[in-house]
């Protein structure tokens, strides 16, 4: 690594250990937890330190999971304003079952909205509490995703979706 790399992960675990730092950080993370939980969207609690998890079975309750509820969702809240998450439900731990070609869900169904330090702002955190009020208000209509392609292992890197 780059002596400058070195460097930047040096300051980042110092960092770390700063409880003024740490306080800052874990909370902008409540806040925006806070803030989709006034508005109504379903969170994992408690809140973290590092992101905030939606949960897509939650909030689009109509839509099967073999339909990739998580991914439907990253898709719209990406379409809605821009912001890229992760899913972390069917796609990433779910699989085709070799005898049946059905799909085996796993029990929870996550968007992660992870927030890198030093980035973002408060005002940043209401355009995402606001992305997700307009995608709540429309929600009956997001439509599910079919997996038309998919590796063997660790799909979720090279899956490819068709809309329903």
């Amino acid at each position: 690594m780059a002596g400058r790399d070195l460097e930047a992960i040096a300051r980042g675990i110092y960092e770390g250990l700063e409880e003024d730092y740490l306080e800052d950080r874990i909370g902008q993370v409540n806040y925006l937890g806070q803030r989709l939980i006034e508005t109504g969207i379903p969170v994992q609690k408690p809140l973290g330190g590092h992101g905030v998890f939606v949960d897509a079975k939650k909030f689009l309750p109509h839509m099967p999971q073999e339909q990739f509820t998580g991914q439907s969702l990253v898709v719209e809240l990406y379409k809605e304003a821009g912001i890229r998450t992760v899913e972390l439900g069917n796609c990433a731990f779910g699989y085709k079952c070799p005898e049946t070609g059905k799909d085996i869900c796993p029990d929870q169904e996550f968007i992660r909205l992870a927030i890198p330090r030093r980035v973002y702002t408060d005002r940043h955190m209401d355009f995402i509490v606001s992305a997700f009020k307009n995608i709540a208000n429309n929600r009956e209509k997001i439509k599910g995703l079919e997996m038309i392609y998919q590796t063997a292992i660790m799909r979720h890197f090279t899956a490819r979706f068709r809309l329903l």
